[in-house]
């Protein structure tokens, strides 16, 4: 009997992220946030943000036991996905088994399945010489793709995964996001290129307007910027609403047509 497309029950809740759609809406986000940490009172520094790009693609779970990958699965409403394992084993980015040591006996890594913009164009023209319509965007492109009952034809498309955190783990020391992400890659994960960390509000606007004017050239497309507390000991600390991160936001730029 075939796995595929089974509900999974995530061992940690993936929540969504808070929007805001202005820059106004950001920086009042930013200061609520800031005090939540200053009200901690145990010497709490004020926080580092791990600045990266919103992917527009597929959230997906990854478990790994004992450095091999054995599930994959959709976000689904966040507590309860679709295993999908079948056709993320076809994407070469992804280890089926960790590079080197020191990984949890038991970790969930999550991250962003989508199609390169380069190569969705490629595609398409590839479709549209066959005489087949082509694809409507990136996104839909990804998310049918991991939804073919056939792996095979889930290979023929040119898919790439960048993972941007982590859910349930047994025995990971990592202080914050960013020193995880040195260790995601160590074990062979892809992490996007695209993450800083930053100290200020200021720094933080900044980044978001070198990718706004980019945003095209970039490999892949985004529709925001998503700011996260670095320090997972704050992030424990500032905690989640019933629906959200107290610590993390995505920055939605408008939408183009």
């Amino acid at each position: 009997v075939s796995a595929a497309f089974a509900a999974v029950q995530h061992l940690q809740r993936m929540y969504s992220l808070e929007d805001v759609f202005s820059l106004e809406e950001l920086e009042a986000w930013l200061k609520k946030a800031d005090a939540g940490i200053a009200k901690l009172g145990d010497g709490t520094p004020a926080a580092a943000w791990l600045t990266e790009l919103k992917i527009d693609g597929l959230a997906v779970n990854l478990l790994y036991r004992d450095g091999k990958l054995v599930r994959a699965a959709t976000r689904g409403d966040g507590t309860t996905g679709e295993d999908i394992t079948h056709n993320v084993l076809t994407i070469k980015e992804i280890p089926q088994e960790l590079r080197g040591g020191g990984f949890p006996a038991e970790m969930e890594v999550r991250g962003e399945v989508f199609i390169p913009s380069k190569e969705f164009a490629e595609f398409n023209e590839a479709l549209i010489e066959a005489g087949k319509a082509p694809l409507a965007n990136p996104r839909n492109a990804a998310a049918g793709s991991l939804r073919q009952k056939d792996p095979a034809e889930t290979a023929k498309r040119p898919l790439k995964m960048f993972v941007h955190g982590i859910g349930a783990r047994e025995g990971l020391e990592a202080r914050s996001q960013s020193e995880t992400y040195d260790l995601l890659k160590e074990w062979g994960l892809p992490v996007s290129p695209y993450s800083e960390v930053l100290g200020s509000l200021d720094e933080v606007l900044e980044f978001i307007k070198r990718y706004g004017d980019k945003r095209h050239k970039l490999l892949h497309e985004i529709d925001g910027i998503v700011i996260k507390v670095d320090d997972f000991a704050t992030q424990r600390a500032l905690g989640y609403t019933t629906r959200v991160p107290r610590w993390a936001v995505a920055y939605k730029y408008p939408p183009e047509e």
